[in-house]
């Protein structure tokens, strides 16, 4: 007879992350397994259940994990509070082990003697690294909520971006109008060129980032890391980050890659022009362009045009349709 108290089976979620030839780092979430289903065509009661099940996800706290890499070296680490990890490895030549695009791949998994009692289908969750070619043109970092994916983040009390994330699975959502062809471009994975890396960059929990990473794939969109933040509670008692998500994110690639620079894209519904453009004056010459996609919020686009017209750190466009800014990177010389 099965034990109605037998525990669940455990999973690592293993987020696609960054690093140098020198510098090896992973990061992912330890939890149990909810059983998931990111199918497709699936009705609104599974994607409600889905939703709340990456939201009511139970973490396994201070759990041993190794990470094993594609040479052999295994490092081992522990959970946090919350179930996170992040390792970090230096000295080690990368460069060997990268694919053509520049990704490294690795493999996490539990201790054997941590899950001896409890049930698991596999111990062997697969990630990957990325490694930017230093004969890259520039990098590309890109905001995602009403980007690229259409969310409403400037309706009235952001109702919009409750409904689209509670009541439709990812393959129901869309596109922004031609984004993909836009992000491919500017990507150049043109054989015997080396890709421009993309990094994706939110202020969503990393509790939606299988829902996100399943949007990306359908669409074809470039692969690249998506960074999220922790999702906060109002009872959460941890200090708040003393700067915003996003900028702090891309602080670090700038710091990463001292010699790669950017293109930046966001839109105009929330503060990312404000972000962009502080970053770009503090950062001379590392930001090439911004790009910022009109929400068509009258009130947000007067504030941002304030905004451009006492801006000159790099080039920046509000674009309505995704054809102003291919345009507009091909005069600037960033894509043929």
């Amino acid at each position: 007879m099965i034990s109605i108290f037998r525990k669940k089976a455990l999973r690592i979620n293993t987020y696609l992350g960054y690093g140098t030839d020198t510098l090896f780092r992973a990061t992912g979430r330890a939890l149990e397994d909810e059983n998931i289903d990111f199918g497709i065509n699936q009705n609104i009661f599974k994607t409600l259940r889905n939703i709340y099940r990456q939201f009511e996800s139970d973490e396994v706290r201070n759990i041993p994990i190794k990470v094993t890499l594609p040479n052999g070296e295994i490092i081992e680490t522990t959970t946090d509070q919350e179930g996170y990890y992040q390792v970090e490895l230096s000295e080690t030549v990368l460069s060997d082990y990268t694919d053509k695009e520049g990704w490294i791949p690795y493999i996490v998994s539990y201790q054997k003697e941590a899950i001896k009692k409890r049930i698991s289908h596999k111990n062997v969750f697969q990630s990957k690294m990325l490694i930017p070619s230093s004969k890259a043109s520039f990098g590309i970092i890109s905001d995602i909520d009403d980007t690229i994916l259409h969310t409403g983040v400037a309706s009235f009390f952001k109702w919009k971006v409750i409904a689209n994330t509670i009541f439709k699975n990812f393959d129901k959502r869309i596109a922004t109008e031609g984004t993909v062809f836009f992000y491919k471009k500017l990507n150049n994975t043109e054989i015997g060129v080396p890709s421009n890396p993309f990094f994706y960059v939110s202020n969503s929990p990393w509790n939606l980032y299988d829902y996100l990473s399943a949007f990306f794939e359908k669409n074809h969109f470039p692969p690249g890391p998506i960074l999220l933040r922790d999702f906060r509670t109002p009872f959460d008692k941890t200090p708040k980050p003393k700067m915003p998500h996003k900028q702090s994110e891309i602080i670090n690639l700038l710091e990463m890659y001292p010699n790669l620079n950017y293109i930046l894209i966001g839109d105009s519904g929330e503060k990312d022009a404000d972000i962009y453009t502080t970053i770009a004056e503090e950062y001379p010459n590392r930001i090439l362009a911004i790009y910022l996609r009109n929400v068509r919020h009258l009130k947000k686009e007067k504030r941002i045009q304030k905004i451009i017209t006492s801006f000159n750190a790099c080039p920046i466009l509000l674009f309505t349709t995704s054809e102003e800014a291919v345009l507009h990177a091909k005069k600037m010389g960033f894509i043929n």
